[in-house]
């Protein structure tokens, strides 16, 4: 239907005398003997439309004004009697969707922890509006800075062979039928529909690296799963994954590639997103503002892993996880770090090879590898990141340490064999990078359907 949306209504710049129509959802109603208000949205603009509805002279079907009702009014757009933008004085009011009383995001209801169980309703609510309004400005801030740095977009495959992690935590992908019997994997994985052993992919870096190799600085932008036993608040099975790859980049290039564009996409989250961001510091987190500027003007720490170990070790505090050089270190550690140490995001970096992923360069002290986690204030770890190891035997012995079946990244190995060069990439876990930039606290509430262990709805 023919019909202005509500962010135009609000920001029409002539509005006096002007008939629109609008739809939208009922928010909130209250009225007096003679006047009635309306709240209405229609996900254009975080702020709401006042539709005022002079009861003397105007009929309509009292189920207009109940909360979650959807409804078409048409009116006469005037200025807003009290603050800025405009109200509509309704002239016509339709009912479009009636709205039962059990419906239920009602105030006294409205937690986190039971909008959690109604996906499919949770973004009607102030907070989850603003939370998927920042998450697509922050998603179109990311292609943006890549484009305008002559980045090429490659997407990767989601179906996979290889597990780019070496971890196991791959979920399979099968079409063999429940209870199938075979007298061997091998035999199993042969009659499956690939012909061998296949899962949905962790990362798309060791498919990006491919392309880096060929256009010099890449990116991908897209999901990845992992199969991870994991039910806090941090950890998704199926999570978005920002991983640039670039030729001809060592460890400090890919670093500060990676703080300039944290900035840069925290910057066009504040610009484009205003209201919401006010909203975010007003009820989510106080000083979110004020901690996300700073982040923007600060020079972001560097602190190689042994040290950031000492500091931990000499630290007069009690940490349920003990720290020793080799350990990894948990979101405890990482948050003392961020929140009192530096006081401001810190690359942490040389971490020990032992606890690092295959691919990540070694470091001429055969100890370590030039790898850097991004950690920040509230959230721990954000961006993993490494020079990846060119070297052909030195990755296949890292490969064999951990009795990889080197037939499987055949493609992988090649790329050392013929015309290596050194290069460097970095993974952003996408959600946890909204969770940093809203203040919201756990990550099922920064994605559309969460999946996590035992639940998908």
């Amino acid at each position: 239907m023919k019909h202005t949306d509500i962010y135009e209504a609000l920001h029409e710049k002539s509005p006096i005398g002007k008939t629109v129509t609008v739809c939208g959802w009922v928010r909130t109603f209250r009225e007096s003997s003679a006047v009635g208000f309306l709240e209405l949205s229609d996900g254009t603009s975080f702020s709401r439309l006042q539709v005022v509805l002079d009861k003397n002279a105007l009929s309509f079907d009292a189920e207009c004004t109940k909360n979650g009702a959807s409804v078409c009014v048409t009116g006469e757009l005037v200025k807003a009697f009290k603050g800025e933008g405009n109200e509509l004085n309704a002239k016509e009011i339709k009912l479009l969707g009636k709205c039962p009383p059990e419906y239920p995001i009602q105030k006294k209801r409205t937690t986190l922890d039971f909008l959690r169980t109604i996906p499919h309703l949770r973004l009607r609510t102030n907070t989850f509006n603003a939370v998927f309004r920042v998450r697509s400005v922050a998603a179109q801030a990311i292609h943006r800075y890549f484009h305008e740095h002559r980045y090429y977009y490659v997407h990767t495959p989601i179906i996979t062979a290889s597990d780019c992690e070496g971890a196991g935590e791959m979920f399979r992908v099968t079409t063999q039928p429940c209870g199938a019997k075979y007298a061997s994997e091998a035999e199993y994985y042969k009659e499956d529909f690939f012909g061998q052993k296949a899962g949905l992919s962790v990362s798309g870096q060791l498919e990006g690296e491919v392309a880096a190799t060929a256009f010099s600085k890449i990116y991908t932008f897209g999901p990845s799963f992992r199969a991870e036993n994991s039910n806090t608040t941090k950890h998704l099975a199926e999570f978005w994954h920002v991983e640039p790859e670039v030729a001809f980049a060592e460890l400090p290039d890919i670093i500060e590639i990676a703080e300039e564009m944290l900035k840069y996409v925290i910057e066009a989250v504040m610009e484009e997103c205003a209201d919401e961001m006010n909203f975010f510091d007003a009820f989510i987190e106080k000083g979110l503002k004020e901690k996300l500027n700073r982040v923007i003007e600060s020079k972001f720490a560097v602190c190689d892993y042994t040290e950031a170990v000492e500091i931990l070790k000499k630290a007069d505090v009690k940490f349920q996880y003990p720290v020793e050089w080799g350990s990894d270190l948990q979101t405890e550690h990482e948050r003392y770090l961020t929140e009192t140490v530096f006081q401001k995001p810190v690359f942490v970096t040389n971490y020990p090879k032992e606890i690092k992923s295959f691919y990540m360069k070694q470091n001429p002290d055969g100890k370590t590898v030039a790898a850097t986690d991004l950690l920040v204030p509230g959230i721990g770890e954000i961006i993993g990141c490494s020079e990846r190891e060119a070297d052909y035997d030195k990755l296949v012995a890292a490969m064999k340490a951990r009795k990889m079946d080197l037939s499987a990244y055949r493609q992988y190995l090649d790329l050392r064999k013929f015309g290596s060069v050194p290069h460097s990439g970095f993974g952003l876990g996408f959600e946890r990078f909204v969770m940093y930039v809203t203040g919201m606290e756990n990550i099922r509430d920064v994605t559309l359907f969460p999946r996590w262990v035992d639940n998908i709805m």
